[in-house]
């Protein structure tokens, strides 16, 4: 059940890796049986009158969320609700294809929060990877001035990678492998395109039941300063968080979502968390009892705030816990590619290309049909923006889904 995999990536040692392994978990046969009658008796339903115009809402509840969202969706079950949004699954009855709506309540509430909305669908906009989520469509409000919520349309996946994790479902070395393969693929075009995606998490990463993934949730992702400073130190779910976030520093880069795919490999492996501190004093002793300390290999030497740096440095030089002992399972060019993943130093920690190059991923990585992005993108504003251009740029995102629709 390789769907389009075979036509969009074009890397036969992957296809062939894809074509034999699959993610069958009980759930997604439930998630399945429930929502397909469901979709189909609504399909079957002879559409309204009016269902040609587009302008046309409707407004439905769903687990007492109302959605007021285009008529051509029906909305079939809620999926999930965070800080940032709600999620729930629908069926377009244009193309009879099933997409995840997310609503963003109340949006402008926050001026951080809209910011991040706006950047999100800017970004969405512009990456083109079968390794990101796609965004499909975006909500019209109904006026320009004052709309409060936004609907944001993406591909539906089955699950995410941490109920994978989570299942009982025994997890082969050419499933880890082609999990972490795409994860790095999609790194790979997101870095050379200049955006840090900051929160890359299990939950985060989409997958369909034949092993695809696509890395999703945007809402943290930042496009690289010139310098790397200035960024909020406080991102990416504390389990998965680098140490130079760890440290307090606001000067990073890339290599924190490189660290990310470390816990999240290692999670794969041990199917639990590695590193799952309870603060971040507690996040920061796991890691360093893991690594070890060696204070004459100047790992430390990037720590600037000087509490932690004393911290560090009162601490014995220890060898931490080999990896191999960690994961006797694991093959053992996986545990060499975790090794250069988890460092704890972010300037001698592997890149995207880097580890796609690694011993691990050589039957499957292939530079001319795994490229990166033409260039950097650009988002075209800057943080300091009002409530008021915040407001205007969300609508001309939704209007770049709907061309030739005029202001209201």
């Amino acid at each position: 059940m390789s769907r389009s995999l075979k036509v969009e990536f074009g890397n036969e040692a992957y296809l062939n890796t894809c074509n034999r392994i699959h993610i069958l978990p009980t759930f997604l046969d439930s998630i399945a049986a429930a929502a397909v009658p469901l979709a189909m008796a609504m399909l079957s339903n002879n559409p309204p009158a009016d269902f040609g115009n587009k302008e046309e809402m409707r407004s439905y509840t769903i687990s007492n969320t109302l959605f007021e969202i285009d008529a051509k969706y029906v909305p079939m079950k809620l999926l999930g609700e965070g800080a940032y949004g709600v999620v729930c699954s629908s069926i377009n009855r244009e193309t009879s294809e099933n997409v995840a709506i997310k609503k963003i309540r109340n949006v402008f509430e926050d001026r951080i929060d809209a910011l991040r909305t706006l950047r999100e669908m800017k970004l969405l906009r512009k990456i083109k990877h079968e390794n990101v989520i796609e965004m499909k469509d975006i909500m019209l409000p109904s006026t320009k001035r004052s709309f409060v919520d936004v609907y944001l349309v993406f591909e539906l996946m089955d699950t995410d990678l941490g109920q994978i994790i989570r299942s009982p479902q025994p997890l082969s070395d050419e499933q880890c492998q082609c999990f972490i393969f795409q994860l790095l693929r999609g790194l790979k075009y997101l870095h050379s395109a200049n955006v840090i995606h900051r929160d890359l998490k299990p939950g985060n990463l989409l997958v369909n039941s034949d092993c695809e993934l696509k890395i999703g949730d945007f809402g943290l992702a930042r496009t690289k300063s010139p310098r790397g400073e200035g960024m909020n130190g406080y991102v990416v779910t504390r389990w998965y968080r680098a140490p130079e976030l760890l440290v307090c520093s606001d000067n990073y880069d890339a290599a924190i979502d490189m660290w990310s795919v470390g816990c999240i490999f290692a999670a794969i492996l041990g199917r639990k968390p590695l590193f799952p501190g309870t603060d971040s004093a507690h996040q920061l002793e796991l890691i360093l009892n893991t690594l070890g300390v060696n204070h004459d290999a100047a790992d430390f030497d990037f720590v600037t705030y000087q509490p932690i740096r004393d911290y560090i440095e009162s601490l014995p030089d220890s060898p931490g816990v080999p990896f191999a002992s960690m994961f006797p399972d694991a093959n053992p060019l996986a545990v060499d590619l975790l090794k250069k993943l988890l460092v704890f130093n972010p300037a001698k920690r592997i890149n995207a290309t880097e580890a796609l190059e690694h011993p691990y991923m050589a039957q499957l990585y292939d530079p001319l049909l795994d490229p990166a992005a033409k260039g950097p993108i650009d988002l075209g504003f800057d943080d300091d923006i009002g409530e008021d251009k915040i407001r205007e740029m969300i609508w001309e995102e939704t209007l770049c889904y709907r061309p030739g629709k005029a202001a209201l």
